[in-house]
Order: structure tokens, then C-alpha cells, then sequence
């Protein structure tokens, strides 16, 4: 009679508890027959292919998987068991909010694994397949959530970033995962997951922050042929406050009547200085035809700057402590780091002019900062050469002499210039012969350079061209990196080696001089078009190689990033080979030469 009662109070009760003794009876029955749950298990990992699942080939996270499996006794992890329903729940629930790391959820399946409930996978009797299938989705899933939050989801070497590969598994997702289901915390492991750097974790911030606005549909629009400078009229100047004071370059008004302003106002004209600076334009406070551009842009576009940013900073290894040095390539700005992780207002930083769009791309590389050249020779690349100097050689002969240029055999100490003669044209044309520039005030490279060999052949340097650094938009070079204060950086560098009178010394004499680092500073040439900057304001800049285009056609190609992209293959340890006739004394040391790389190989 009580039981009646309850069903009629409760009419769920009734369904919950066949639930139960449906889940009980299948759980019981399954552990009956461990041979055959192991075996089906196997079977879906050993074909690796999933058909419950839009990305069907999973050959590239089927040894996680296994892993995964193999911790949990080959048991079904999201059924059959006390805390299978919750750890069920709490797995869909991360990938539901994917989005909060700028993560698409259907790129994991969410919507079927939740319409696909365990009770409806449960087939006939002693038939696990079902539930196999099941349980082996959400784990493929999670597994591909997990990997593509902590690696990303694009081998960036395919689209030319040429980042260093990682030395070793920082972390191990199968322990992690199978820890977190039994220590029940299953819900707390994005934050063990996504990457800890410091930009990383404020962009995650700001990406929240536009996702309100975006589902707010905030936006403003204007419509204008004319500069509109401060105090002139501006038809839709209330929407603009709205605006302003919602992405944060303004604070929130008091006065209601503000937002039935027609004027371009003071208060206006301070919030647009502050977004000018944000978006990589003069703060003149006009608005300009780069600034209504950059005003019109839709609020999605911005989030999806700043999951593509969010997206490349996970490319990157796990960063060591100590000095560093970034360049952001679309942003003309270069940092100095004593810890990449220690952002300050006061740390060093300059522009910088960059590689010519479509022409002479600077590249995207990781590279270790070994020596420092003053007052450098230039050696002019083969193709400058044949496409610039020769032309203009073979109209005035006395070219070279007027660029302080001379032609040589060979680069490097010693070389021995060779004099003007139409076999020395052949040779320039050829690639017998070289030209290079000597130090002194018209010196392309200014009066240092700063090298980190790598196989682009560019660096740091200094120029004769300063007028360039007051430009907006600054990619004029052939491809290496002029930076707007070279002692400053000199100083930054050598600080543990030589004072700034001896830097200040070094930059004034004619004679060449070469400082090798008693340690290397990383150096990073990146690409985001969406950076916290070292006032912690959120930047956004223009595309300007069009590599924002790219990455998002390589998402959109989905797929499993192989852990052979992402890590480098063991080093095997070969004794060096003695040369006959070498004479080795007792207790001697044999050291291997060091390759760096050939510095005299410029752009």
C-alpha cells in the first residue's frame, strides 16, 4: 500500500526505479562475464574506428585510450558502477563548456553522447557492444578534449610555424583522467590540463568577457566618409558611449542625457584614444578611416581573435624560467622578458619593423640568442643581390663605392676585396662572388646585430632608418626583424656581462666586435593578432600576413594531431667517432664540435 502511494506522489519514482534495476541487473550480468567486456573493449580499440562518433578514425588517441582503459582494470568507466552516473554527467558537462577555452563542444560529440543515454545503449542480454561503444565514446571524447586543450588541435609546423618541438610528456592525460574518476574531482582537470602561461590564462578571462557581449549583441556601427574630430558633430555619438563603456574604454556615465549627445565629446574622445591604442592605431582621438573600420568590426570576429590566439599559444613547449625575448609579428612590438611569466608596465619594450607583406615574410620561429655584433659587416643575400644591387651596378660602376659595399670571394674575417671587372659581374651573377657592406652609417644592419642562428638565416638588428619606426603599420624589411632601441636591448642582454659604458663604448667605435653570451636567451618570432599587452589591456591588431585565414581553414579540416608532431624523438647517444691517426692522452676528454650554424648566411 505504501508502495502504491509513493508512485502515485512520486510518478517519476516508478521509471527511476526500473532505471536502477535495469542498470543493476545489466551491471551484475556484465561483471559475470569479465572475458567478453575485455574482449569487446579490445575489438573497438584494436579497429580504431568509432562509429558513434563524427570523427571516426581515431588512430592517433588510440594508445591513450588503450592507456585508459588498461588503468581501469578494462571495466566500463561510465557505466556499471556507484559513481557512474555522476562522472557520466560531470564528462559531459566539460565538454558542453568546451567553448570557455574558445573550444567548439560538437567537435566532441556532446549533443549525441547526452541524447544517447546508457539505458538505450544497453542491448539484449550478454551483448556488451553497445555499452562498449558507448562508454568508449565518451572516453574518446574526453581524451580528444583534453589533448586538443593542453596541445592544440593543428600540427602548427604544417602551417609554418616553426616551433621547437616538445622533449618529454608533461603530462600524462590516461593517469590523469583515471585519477580524477577515482579521486572523484573529474569536474577541477581543465585546470591541470590547459596551458599555465600567463597570457594564456588572461586571454581566457577576456575571451568570457566577449562572449557576454556577443551573446548581448552588443555592436556599433558608423557610417562615415569624413574624419570626425573631437567637438564635431556625431549623429550616433550615445551608441558609441555604449559602446565604449562596454568592451571597457570608458567608464559607466551617470548622466543618462549623454546617451542623446550629438557630439563628439571630450569624454568620447578619451575612450576612442584608449581603444585606438588597444587596436594597434595612433591614439589621435579622430575617428579616422582605421578607426571606424576597426569600431564596425563584429563582436565575433573579436572572440574568434581571441580563440585563434588562445588556439597558437598552445603550440608552444612548457617555457623555462629566465630571461626571454618575443616578438609579436603583426603587432611591430618586441618584448624583453626577465620571466615571461613576470609582466610589468616597466619591462622592456620597442617597435619594431617586420618582414614585407607577401613578399619577404618574416617567419615564425624558436630560436637560442648565442652572440651579439657591433658595429656588423652586412652580408647582402644572393637574391638582393641579383635583384636590387646588380641592376643598379651595371648602370653606375661606382655604386658599390657609394653604399660602402665591396665584392669579396668568401664572407668572414680575412676576405680580400675583389675589383670591378666583367668577370666580377659574372661572378655576382652567379653566386661566386659576394657583396658585403662595411660598418659605418649607411650600413643596413646599423651599428648591431643580435644572432640566434636558425635555418631562416634572420635576426635582430639595428638600422640606419629610424623614420620607419614612427609608422603605424611597420613591415618594410626583407624578412629580419630592425628593432627601434638597440642599445636598450643590448643592455638587456649583456646585463650580467658588460656595463653600459662598455655597450655604450662598443656601439661608437668603428672596429667590429663580437660578444658571445655566456648564456642564450630564447627567442620567439610569434604571430597572434590578440595579445594581453604589458598594462594588461586586451589588443587587437590587423592580419596583416593573412595567417588568421589560414589557421582557421586547417580547423576547420578537423582531426587528430599525432603526439609525433608535438614531440621530438629520443636522443640516442652516439660515441664520437676518433679520426685514425688521432693521439688520445690519457684521462683526456673528448669534447664534440658545436654547430650554430652558419651566422654569415644573412637576410
Amino acid at each position: 500500500m505504501q508502495g502504491k502511494t509513493l508512485f502515485r506522489k512520486y510518478p517519476d519514482f516508478r521509471s527511476h526505479l526500473l532505471v536502477f534495476i535495469f542498470l543493476s541487473a545489466a551491471s551484475q550480468s556484465l561483471w559475470a562475464d569479465d572475458s567478453s567486456l575485455v574482449n569487446e573493449i579490445s575489438q573497438v580499440i584494436a579497429s580504431k574506428q568509432h562509429t558513434y562518433l563524427q570523427r571516426a578514425d581515431f588512430t592517433n588517441r588510440a594508445e591513450d585510450l588503450e592507456a585508459l582503459y588498461k588503468m581501469a582494470g578494462n571495466k566500463l568507466l561510465w557505466q556499471g558502477n556507484p559513481q557512474a552516473e555522476k562522472n557520466r554527467l560531470d564528462a559531459l558537462s566539460l565538454l558542453e563548456n568546451a567553448a570557455v577555452n574558445g573550444l567548439d563542444p560538437e567537435a566532441y560529440d556532446v549533443t549525441a553522447l547526452q541524447q544517447k543515454r546508457p539505458t538505450e545503449a544497453v542491448g539484449v542480454a550478454n551483448d556488451y557492444r553497445p555499452l562498449v561503444l558507448y562508454d568508449t565514446a565518451v572516453s574518446l571524447s574526453l581524451l580528444r578534449y583534453f589533448h586538443d586543450l593542453h596541445y592544440g588541435r593543428v600540427n602548427p609546423k604544417q602551417i609554418n610555424f616553426n616551433l621547437k618541438l616538445r622533449e618529454k610528456k608533461q603530462i600524462d592525460l590516461p593517469t590523469v583522467i583515471n585519477d580524477s574518476l577515482n579521486a572523484n574531482t573529474l569536474a577541477q582537470l581543465p585546470e591541470l590540463v590547459e596551458p599555465k602561461l600567463k597570457q594564456y590564462q588572461s586571454l581566457k578571462k577576456s575571451l568570457a568577457v566577449y562572449q557576454l557581449l556577443q551573446k548581448a549583441h552588443v555592436a556599433y556601427n558608423l557610417v562615415s566618409t569624413v574624419s570626425i574630430k573631437p567637438g564635431e558633430t556625431l549623429s550616433n555619438a550615445g551608441e558609441l558611449d555604449v559602446f565604449l563603456v562596454a568592451v571597457g574604454d570608458l567608464p559607466k556615465a551617470n548622466d543618462s542625457l549623454l546617451t542623446k549627445n550629438h557630439r563628439y565629446s571630450e569624454r568620447l574622445v578619451g575612450g576612442i584614444k584608449k581603444f585606438q591604442a588597444r587596436h594597434g592605431i595612433t591614439p589621435d582621438g579622430v575617428l579616422g578611416k582605421s578607426t571606424v573600420e576597426a569600431l564596425n568590426v563584429p563582436i565575433a570576429q573579436r572572440v574568434n581573435q581571441i580563440e585563434l590566439a588562445m588556439e597558437r599559444l598552445r603550440w608552444l613547449p612548457e617555457v623555462s624560467a629566465g630571461a626571454s625575448i618575443i616578438v609579436n609579428i603583426p603587432a611591430f612590438q618586441l618584448w624583453a622578458f626577465d620571466d615571461v611569466n613576470e609582466i610589468d608596465a616597466n619591462m622592456t619594450n620597442m617597435r619594431v619593423v617586420v618582414g614585407k607583406a607577401m613578399q619577404n615574410e618574416t617567419p615564425v620561429l624558436m630560436a637560442e640568442m648565442r652572440f651579439i655584433d657591433f658595429m656588423p659587416y652586412w652580408n647582402v643575400p644572393y637574391n638582393i643581390v641579383k635583384k636590387e644591387i646588380l641592376p643598379k651596378l651595371l648602370q653606375n660602376s661606382n655604386y658599390l663605392a657609394k653604399e660602402n659595399m665591396e665584392m669579396v670571394s668568401t664572407f668572414g674575417g680575412g676576405a680580400k676585396e675583389i675589383p670591378f671587372t666583367a668577370g666580377a659581374i659574372q661572378g655576382l651573377n652567379q653566386g661566386s662572388i659576394r657583396i658585403r657592406q662595411r660598418p659605418g652609417k649607411k650600413n643596413a644592419l646599423g651599428k648591431v646585430k643580435f644572432m640566434f642562428p636558425n635555418k631562416n638565416d634572420v635576426y635582430l638588428h639595428d638600422t640606419p632608418s629610424h623614420n620607419l619606426f614612427s609608422r603605424t603599420r611597420r613591415d618594410f624589411s626583407h624578412g629580419c626583424v630592425r628593432v627601434e632601441h638597440p642599445a636598450q636591448l643590448a643592455e638587456f642582454v649583456l646585463k650580467n656581462q658588460l656595463t653600459k659604458e662598455a655597450i655604450t663604448e662598443a656601439l661608437q667605435t668603428e672596429k667590429t666586435k663580437r660578444v658571445i653570451l655566456k648564456k642564450s636567451i630564447p627567442v620567439l618570432f610569434f604571430y597572434v593578432t590578440s595579445f594581453m599587452d604589458q598594462h594588461n589591456n586586451l589588443a587587437f591588431i590587423s592580419d596583416i600576413y593573412g595567417y588568421d585565414e589560414i589557421l582557421k581553414a586547417e580547423l576547420k579540416k578537423g582531426g587528430d594531431v599525432s603526439d609525433q608532431d608535438i614531440f621530438a624523438p629520443p636522443v640516442v647517444e652516439v660515441p664520437a667517432e676518433i679520426k685514425l691517426g688521432t693521439e688520445i692522452k690519457p684521462n683526456e676528454v673528448l669534447k664534440p664540435e658545436v654547430e650554430v650554424g652558419n651566422p654569415d648566411k644573412e637576410l
